[in-house]
């Protein structure tokens, strides 16, 4: 065996130590997430509601709240990761995250319209339309990037009409609150971001939105590492930039409109999870891409749990966790850690 073969054995080595310790973290977290809460369930007593349920209250606190909300939690901590390092991956920008392609303001504006027009008044119907908002508002930025360019939208241009719709849909929202109570009760509870009181049914209805984005992530993931080369370079490799955008823009669509309308919006899963992911990664999507989605589903789990204990009896949404633990550690790791270039 030469040198460099080698050296790939030891780094692809490495890089599943790494997935399966990343793994263990997600089953610490989901551990957490059963156990604990207002009322504490030791473990034997929640792998016994699992496993064999007998009624008891136990039972019912483990399968009919934790299970779902926990299930829920891993759903959209996946989602918000992988499709973060997606948007970054394709705008060349640090900052980005999946509301720029105006996923969230594009959901929060069709709650709100459907709640006005419409009288919209359940859980699920708010996920419907809130995930035809985040689609229809990501169509338009991409339509927009490509206005004026060849071979589809560049990072610059996706970035602009991002900012652009997202102020704007985030202007018509602000608007169409102030003339309904109802809309405003539901716009500002689902802006903070939460996992808790959704149950069983919510998780499958997004379910499929968020496995059919995983699949389009992944095979765009060759597509952007030669991206990352520069689009001169991955044009002469073979690649069609178009389509590369196009299915990297439907992945981050799919993952963060399916999270964003059932978890509302939960800030700095996809801005600070592929910084955590990259320098245990490096720039390969191929590793990127899985590692992004385990932190993240570890990270919402754990702030989830903070947000439970941190405010008894009541508890702390975890959008609201996520946003205080994150912007701290957001500016350690920009001051303490040299950035890797993307």
């Amino acid at each position: 065996m030469t040198a460099t073969a080698v050296r790939l054995h030891g780094i692809r080595r490495g890089r599943l130590l790494v997935l399966v310790a990343l793994l263990g973290a997600v089953v610490l977290a989901v551990i957490l997430s059963i156990t604990i809460g207002s009322k504490s369930v030791p473990l034997a007593d929640a792998w016994h509601a699992l496993a064999s349920p007998d009624g008891s209250e136990n039972d019912i606190v483990i399968r009919s709240l934790r299970l779902p909300r926990t299930a829920l939690g891993i759903m959209a901590g996946i989602a918000l990761g992988v499709a973060g390092a997606l948007m970054q991956g394709h705008t060349r920008n640090p900052l980005a995250d999946p509301g720029l392609l105006g996923v969230t303001q594009g959901a929060a504006f069709a709650m709100v319209a459907s709640i006005i027009l419409l009288g919209t008044s359940s859980l699920l119907g708010y996920i419907w339309f809130g995930l035809a908002g985040a689609l229809i508002a990501s169509v338009g930025v991409f339509a927009l990037g490509m206005v004026g360019g060849r071979g589809g939208p560049t990072p610059v241009t996706l970035a602009l009409a991002g900012t652009a719709v997202s102020a704007f849909l985030y202007a018509l929202t602000s608007a169409v609150v102030l003339l309904d109570e109802q809309a405003m009760d539901v716009f500002r509870f689902w802006q903070a971001g939460s996992i808790a009181g959704r149950g069983s049914e919510v998780a499958w209805q997004v379910l499929p939105f968020i496995l059919v984005g995983l699949v389009l992530a992944m095979v765009n993931a060759p597509g952007l590492n030669a991206l990352a080369l520069g689009e001169d370079v991955a044009r002469s490799l073979g690649q069609n930039i178009a389509l590369t955008r196009g299915v990297g823009v439907a992945a981050v669509t799919l993952l963060s409109g399916a999270a964003v309308a059932a978890c509302g919006s939960l800030a700095f899963v996809g801005l600070i999870v592929p910084h955590l992911a990259r320098p245990l990664s490096g720039t390969d999507h191929r590793w990127l891409l899985p590692y992004s989605g385990l932190i993240g589903a570890a990270l919402l789990l754990f702030a989830d749990v903070i947000g439970r204990v941190v405010a008894p009896p009541g508890e702390l949404e975890v959008g609201v966790v996520l946003a205080l633990i994150g912007a701290p550690f957001f500016i350690f790791l920009v001051r303490r850690r040299k950035p890797v270039r993307l």
